[in-house]
């Protein structure tokens, strides 16, 4: 999991290593036949990855995988720790809207 470490010695990987999460998650949860997954923010809390950052690689990666073919996800939801977390999950989805 990328962490705040992880960040600051090769930022370039972390986001990287992150939205490989995300799509392994999601490939298994299709492969299992699931309709629904559900997410936290991953590596936000203790391994303190900004989530601000985080946000932003974790919506775009769930996008780019449900309309790439994992639609047989009926629901991908967000079950989020904090306002903050949340405050930063709706700007991130603002700015990918917009």
């Amino acid at each position: 999991m990328p962490s705040a470490r992880s960040t600051q010695s090769n930022p370039q990987a972390a986001p990287d290593l992150l939205a490989r999460a995300y799509r392994r998650s999601l490939e298994v949860a299709v492969e299992h036949g699931l309709a629904t997954v559900a997410f936290p923010s991953i590596s936000t809390g203790a391994y303190g990855y900004p989530v601000a950052e985080a946000a932003p690689v974790a919506l775009r990666t769930v996008v780019d995988f449900l309309r790439a073919g994992g639609r047989r996800l009926e629901r991908v939801r967000f079950v989020l720790f904090d306002r903050r977390t949340l405050d930063a999950y709706a700007a991130a989805l603002r700015a990918l809207a917009g």
